[in-house]
C-alpha cells in the first residue's frame, strides 16, 4: 500500500508532528512519521486522536441555512448558500462586512499562513474588514517581547545541545512535546531546569526547582530579579553597552523593586528570588522558554513578556547558542519568512483595528452587519461570552465555515458551510526549522470544500477581480514559499525531497545582534512605547486584591477550541469528559467544598460550572482550569489592553483583551 506523508492537524507550534497515512478501501491508518526531523515518529494523544476526524458521524457535510437563530437547519447547495451570503453583503456594503479566520482553518498551513493570506486578499480587494486570530493566542506576549526587541527564538535542538540553565516560565510544555524532549536531553547533559508557574504542572516533574507564583505577578518577579542582577553588578556590562538602550534609566527604575517587594507580589520567599536571579545571571548559557497564551491571559497582560525579555539582554544571552529565548508558540527563527499573498497595497478602504474590543464594538454598534467566521468559534475564544453573544445577535448575518458544529454555530449562525479536513486538500506547514508538504489522500467528504472556494464564489457574485490568481492551490503554495527564508522551496521540490525541506534560517535567534526596535538594539527604555501612551520602562501593574485569581492553561488532551473544543474526537472527550477546576484545600474548605464536588465559579460577568480537584499542587488564592471549555469565558474580562496606536507596530496581531478574572466559588445548584 502506498504511504503518504502529511502533518498532524493540531496546531501545537512550534511542535508539529509528521504522520504517515495509508488508505486501503474505507480504512485509513495514521502513524507517526519516524523520518520526520522534528517529531521523529512521535504523536501525542491529540495527534493520535486525529484519526477520529475521518468518517466522523458528527461532521458537517452539506451547507445549512435557517430562518431564525433558534429555528431548525435545512440543507441547501453551495450555490444557494453563496447567493444568500453575497446578497446580504451587497445589501450592507463592504465596510459593514467582517471576516475572521481561526485556528480551525490552519490545520494544514500553520506557520506559513497561506489560507490567512488568501482570506485577507479577498477582504482587501473587496474592501471589507479582516482580523487575525493570533490575538487570542500568542500575539500579546509577542508584543511585550517586541517592545524590548526580542522576537526571534532559538531552536529546540539548540536548547538540547547547548543550554546549561533552562527556565520554563509559564510554559507547561505538554503542548510542545518536542521542546520537552530537548529539555530532557539538556537535563541529561547536566543542565539545571527551573519551572515558574501558578501550579505544579506536568513539566514540573522534570525540574530541579519549581517556583509557584500568584497569577499576574510574573512581571513583578522579573523586575525583582533585575533588581538583584543590577544591584549586585551581575549584568554583562560589555553586552549592555554594545547592544542595549536605556540601561541607566532602567537601573534607577529598578531600585524600588526589591526581593521583598517581589515576595509580597508573587508569594515567593525573597531569598528564593535572590537565588534565582544569581543562578540565572551566572549560568552560561541560559535559556528562557516563555509560555504562550496562558501566561498572558490575565493581569500580566503583555507586561510579563516585556520584563522577562529584558533578562537575556542584561546577562548577554541573546545571539548565543543555548541562550536567549527558546521556542514558543507563534515565534519564528532568525531569517524565517514567507511571501505575503494578501495584496495589502491594493486596499483602499480603512480597516477596523485588529483588536477584540474593536470587533465587539463594531458588532454592537452595527458598523459590522455581516460576520463571516472561517474555522473559528468566537463565543468560545473571546472573553465575556455574554457580551459576545449580544454583539453577534445584532448582526444581520453570521456565517460559519467549519468541520463540526460548535457553540457559535449552535447559538449565533445563520448559514453554515462545510469545510475539508487536512487529508482532503493540499497544504504546507512550517516548524521553526523546516517546511513540510501535506498531501491530500482522500476526496472531500460530502459537499465539503476548501476555504478558498468561499472567496472565489463570493468574488464571482460580487464582481471582485484577481481574488485567486493561481491555477490551483499548489501554485498558491509556490507563491507563498517565494521568500528567501524558505531556501527556494517549491511544491515540486518538496515532493522530490520526501515532502520536506530545511528553512534557510539560523538555529540561534538574534545572531546578528540586530533587534526589532527603532534603535536596532534591545530597548530597556522605549521611547516608542511612551508615544503610544504606555510606560517607557517595564512595570508590573498592581493587581486586584479581591477574590480568587483565575489562571488558564493547556492540558495533554486539549489545545484549541476547534473540533467543537475536542468534544467530537472520542479519545479526547473520554480523557477529559468534564471541566475540572483546581483549587487549594484551604480555599475549598473555607467555602464548604470538597474534592469531586461540582462548584459554580462566578463573578459579576457570569458563572461557569466545573468539577473540583482539591489539591496542594496549587497555592491558596489561585484557581486553575484548562481553557477552551464552552462557557468558561462568561467570567473573563473583555477590556482592551493596548491603545489603537500600538496595534500596528509589528507584523503580527496584538489586540487581545485582558481575559483576567477574579472569581468566587459556591456549590453548584
Amino acid at each position: 500500500m502506498p504511504v503518504t506523508r502529511t502533518m498532524c492537524p493540531m496546531n501545537c507550534h512550534p511542535t508539529a508532528c509528521g504522520m504517515e497515512v495509508t488508505v486501503e478501501g474505507d480504512r485509513v491508518t495514521i502513524v507517526g512519521d519516524e523520518s520526520n526531523p522534528d517529531s521523529q515518529g512521535f504523536l501525542c494523544m491529540r495527534g493520535r486522536a486525529a484519526h477520529g476526524l475521518v468518517g466522523n458521524p458528527d461532521r458537517l457535510l452539506t451547507p445549512l441555512v435557517r430562518e431564525t437563530r433558534s429555528g431548525p437547519w435545512r440543507e441547501v447547495g453551495w450555490d444557494a448558500a453563496l447567493d444568500r451570503i453575497a446578497e446580504a453583503m451587497e445589501r450592507v456594503g463592504p465596510q459593514a462586512v467582517g471576516v475572521w479566520q481561526g485556528h480551525g482553518n490552519m490545520a494544514n498551513d500553520y506557520g506559513v499562513s497561506l489560507k490567512r493570506g488568501q482570506m485577507e486578499r479577498f477582504a482587501n480587494l473587496y474592501g471589507c474588514h479582516h482580523w487575525n486570530s493570533a490575538m487570542v493566542c500568542w500575539g500579546l506576549g509577542a508584543f511585550g517581547l517586541g517592545i524590548t526587541g526580542a522576537i526571534e527564538t532559538n531552536f529546540k535542538e539548540d536548547l538540547g545541545d547547548n543550554s546549561d540553565y533552562v527556565i520554563l516560565w509559564g510554559a507547561n510544555t505538554v503542548s510542545q512535546a518536542h521542546t520537552l524532549r530537548e529539555v530532557e536531553r539538556a537535563k541529561r547533559r547536566g543542565a539545571r531546569i527551573v519551572v515558574i508557574d501558578v501550579r505544579r504542572t506536568e513539566a514540573g516533574a522534570l525540574a530541579d526547582e519549581v517556583l509557584l507564583v500568584r497569577p499576574g505577578t510574573d512581571a513583578a518577579l522579573a523586575l525583582a530579579m533585575m533588581h538583584v542582577i543590577v544591584g549586585e553588578g551581575l549584568q554583562d556590562a560589555a553586552y549592555v553597552a554594545a547592544h542595549t538602550v536605556g540601561f541607566d534609566a532602567l537601573a534607577d527604575h529598578l531600585r524600588p523593586f526589591t526581593p521583598e517587594w517581589g515576595a509580597a507580589r508573587t508569594g515567593l520567599p525573597p531569598e528564593r528570588i535572590v537565588a534565582l536571579a544569581r543562578d540565572y545571571a551566572a549560568a552560561a548559557p541560559a535559556m528562557i522558554v516563555l509560555g504562550g497564551s496562558s501566561i498572558h491571559k490575565g493581569e500580566n497582560g503583555w507586561h510579563a513578556a516585556r520584563a522577562i525579555g529584558c533578562l537575556p539582554a542584561l546577562t548577554g544571552q541573546f545571539g548565543r547558542p543555548g541562550g536567549g529565548i527558546g521556542p514558543r508558540h507563534g515565534a519564528r527563527s532568525h531569517g524565517a519568512g514567507f511571501a505575503d499573498l494578501s495584496a495589502p497595497e491594493r486596499r483602499t478602504a480603512p480597516l477596523i483595528p485588529n483588536q477584540m474590543e474593536a470587533i465587539l464594538e463594531a458588532l454592537e454598534s452595527g458598523a459590522v452587519k455581516a460576520f463571516i467566521s472561517i474555522g473559528s468559534n468566537l463565543l468560545s475564544s473571546f472573553p465575556d461570552t455574554t457580551r459576545v453573544r449580544r454583539a453577534l445577535a445584532r448582526a444581520e448575518l453570521v456565517v460559519a465555515y467549519d468541520l463540526f458544529e460548535n457553540q457559535t454555530i449552535r447559538e449565533a449562525a445563520d448559514i453554515v458551510l462545510p469545510g475539508t479536513i487536512w487529508l482532503e486538500e493540499i497544504g504546507v506547514k512550517a516548524t521553526n526549522g523546516w517546511v513540510h508538504l501535506t498531501e491530500p489522500v482522500l476526496p472531500p467528504a460530502g459537499q465539503a470544500r476548501p476555504a478558498y472556494e468561499i472567496y472565489t464564489g463570493l468574488a464571482a457574485r460580487l464582481g471582485v477581480a484577481d481574488v485567486y490568481p493561481w491555477p490551483d492551490q499548489a501554485a498558491a503554495i509556490d507563491a507563498a514559499l517565494d521568500h528567501p527564508g524558505t531556501g527556494g522551496a517549491t511544491v515540486a521540490g518538496l515532493r522530490a525531497n520526501g515532502g520536506r525541506m530545511p528553512l534557510a534560517v539560523s538555529p540561534v535567534g538574534h545572531v546578528t545582534q540586530v533587534f526589532a526596535t527603532p534603535s536596532g538594539k534591545v530597548e530597556f527604555l522605549s521611547a516608542r512605547a511612551e508615544t503610544w501612551g504606555l510606560p517607557p520602562l517595564p512595570v508590573a501593574p498592581e493587581p486586584e486584591d479581591t477574590g480568587l485569581r483565575l489562571a488558564h492553561g493547556r492540558s495533554f488532551a486539549h489545545f484549541h477550541s476547534f473540533y467543537d473544543n475536542g468534544r467530537v474526537l472520542p479519545a479526547l472527550a473520554a480523557r477529559e469528559p468534564e471541566p475540572v477546576l483546581w483549587v487549594a484545600p484551604g480555599d475549598a474548605g473555607a467555602r464548604g467544598l470538597s474534592d469531586g464536588d461540582w462548584a459554580e465559579m462566578w463573578n459579576a460577568r457570569g458563572t461557569f460550572r466545573a468539577k473540583l480537584r482539591v489539591t496542594p499542587r496549587i497555592p491558596e488564592g489561585t484557581v486553575w482550569i484548562r481553557d477552551g471549555w464552552p462557557g468558561l469565558n462568561a467570567v473573563t474580562d473583555a477590556t482592551a489592553l493596548l491603545p489603537e496606536a500600538a496595534l500596528d507596530a509589528f507584523p503580527f496581531p496584538v489586540g487581545q483583551s485582558s481575559f483576567a478574572a477574579r472569581v468566587e466559588l459556591r456549590p453548584a445548584p
